[in-house]
């Protein structure tokens, strides 16, 4: 007798049998998004092959250049943020997949949010000094295709806090049902992909501009 109910599912699109129908029902949705995100994963790829383009010296047109603008120690606490809050969003879905109390649920998700506002305050703070030292997106290509290549992923950290906020309300109304079990495992996607993104521009964009 085949022990696995469910042969045909994969693992890391469901929640496991003792899920139910929210283990069955969330393979397809799931993979949609995955879909929606190799879709957003083009855009980022773009954006990287512009802001390669536009590294060179007539692309920075005698404006600052990236020694003269980057922090690499504010830049590193944002990494530092961003790599806790994929690390606490983990732990929300492990919480939720082997039926831990909701408000366990609840409190990695908040701490999740307080990392990333975190990680966006320093962010905009930085927008904010490099603006101040004529470092504005209409300098150079190169701070073009910067703040289009960072400014992009800060918007898409933007809609991952409205989404928690959203979950949170969601959770305290409807509780773990198996809406918001699909809708969780989706956001966790989505979160941890913006952490993978984030590695490539702290390397592509930071370290080798430092470099």
């Amino acid at each position: 007798m085949n022990p696995n109910p469910y042969p045909k599912l994969h693992p890391g699109l469901n929640l496991g049998p003792a899920h139910g129908v929210a283990h069955e029902g969330s393979e397809a949705v799931l993979f949609g998004f995955w879909i929606f995100l190799m879709s957003d994963l083009i855009i980022f790829g773009i954006l990287f092959a512009t802001y390669a383009a536009s590294t060179g010296p007539m692309a920075i047109a005698g404006g600052p250049r990236p020694t003269d603008l980057f922090d690499l120690v504010s830049v590193s606490i944002q990494t530092a943020f961003l790599l806790a809050s994929s690390l606490t969003c983990g732990m929300a879905i492990l919480a939720m997949k082997y039926g831990e109390n909701v408000s366990r649920v609840k409190l990695w998700l908040v701490v999740t949010a307080l990392l990333g506002a975190g990680f966006l305050t320093f962010e905009l703070r930085d927008f904010a000094s490099m603006m101040a030292h004529q470092g504005t997106p209409m300098r150079s290509a190169w701070l073009s295709s910067l703040y289009a290549l960072v400014g992009l992923h800060g918007l898409h950290i933007t809609m991952g806090l409205l989404w928690i906020l959203t979950m949170l309300a969601l959770i305290q109304v409807q509780r773990l049902s198996n809406k918001v079990k699909t809708r969780l495992l989706m956001f966790s996607l989505y979160w941890h992909f913006l952490d993978v993104i984030w590695i490539g521009i702290f390397s592509v964009v930071f370290l080798a501009g430092l470099v």
